[in-house]
């Protein structure tokens, strides 16, 4: 069985060589796996960090792409199809993993064949202090915070493992296609919700996907991700997302994701109150504004 890393990136160039170094540090034979980059045409120094990591690891089987279609799920898809591994396993590229990352996945998939993805905890890693408005809602939001405790199991009720700390068998694509080109990160667009798509199609074929808590990764934060600006944009995005998804299936999963929103709004106004009643009514109605602005994509407003 080999492993397939997969890094999609564009302009990262700050975070790319720590990321693609965290994978070659890693307590596991060199001969299975490979890392597979996509450049989706990134103008900074990218490249030339790409080349200095395999200078630095020669050792690592690496493999360099471009990808001119802008849009993480057209990299994604390209590193889908110029992957050889058996198991897909996709790290953001500001991100390095667990020291036990690609052990736990091996040993994960080879001891549950029937099994068709996993995940793992993702733990932001903040480059300035945190503001007081963020929660443990806005937090998942924000840095992809995901911690299921420390005892494997299957995701559940609509839960699933983050875009990017993934691994899937790579015939999984075969069964059911791949990211969804309209939804995901266009360049500096915020745009998501592809991972989901690709989730619910898996569910819809009544596939498993198991909370692996050895498979982590850090999530590194900048200033820029906590601004108001950032906030404004990226929960919009949300709501447009699903609008996108969900009308890409049908008006019903469309009508029925507007019925879900409703819901989620009785649950942020009953947080808003508790928060209050903690003395942090800035967590509280930061919540507030997150489903104020997704509603309005949602709604296409």
């Amino acid at each position: 069985m080999k492993l397939s890393v997969i890094f999609c990136t564009y302009n990262r160039e700050k975070y790319i060589y720590n990321a693609l170094k965290s994978i070659a540090g890693q307590d596991f034979p060199y001969d299975e796996y490979e890392i597979v980059l996509i450049n989706n045409n990134s103008t900074d120094n990218t490249e030339e960090l790409c080349h200095k990591f395999q200078n630095d690891f020669p050792q690592v089987e690496f493999h360099y792409f471009v990808e001119t279609n802008q849009g993480l799920s057209y990299a994604r898809n390209r590193g889908v199809k110029e992957s050889r591994g058996d198991i897909l396993v996709f790290v953001d590229d500001d991100a390095t993993v667990y020291w036990h990352y690609l052990p736990s996945i091996k040993s994960f998939f080879l001891a549950h064949p029937n099994v068709s993805a996993c995940g793992g905890p993702i733990k932001p890693v903040y480059e300035v202090e945190k503001p007081k408005w963020l929660s443990h809602y806005t937090e998942q939001l924000l840095g992809g915070a995901l911690y299921e405790g420390e005892v494997m199991k299957s995701f559940k009720n609509g839960k699933y493992p983050g875009g990017g700390n993934s691994a899937f068998r790579k015939q999984v694509f075969d069964k059911y296609g791949l990211f969804n080109v309209e939804l995901g990160r266009k360049g500096t667009g915020l745009i998501g919700a592809e991972e989901k798509d690709l989730y619910d199609r898996l569910t819809r074929g009544n596939e498993t996907f198991y909370y692996l808590p050895q498979m982590g990764i850090y999530h590194y934060i900048p200033e820029k991700k906590l601004t108001i600006a950032h906030f404004k944009e990226l929960t919009y995005s949300i709501g447009k997302s699903e609008r996108i998804r969900t009308k890409a299936v049908s008006q019903k999963a469309f009508r029925q994701r507007i019925f879900s929103e409703l819901k989620k709004w009785i649950g942020s106004f009953v947080l808003f109150i508790g928060y209050c009643f903690l003395l942090s009514p800035a967590k509280g109605w930061k919540l507030l504004q997150f489903r104020w602005y997704v509603t309005k994509g949602l709604l296409g407003k």
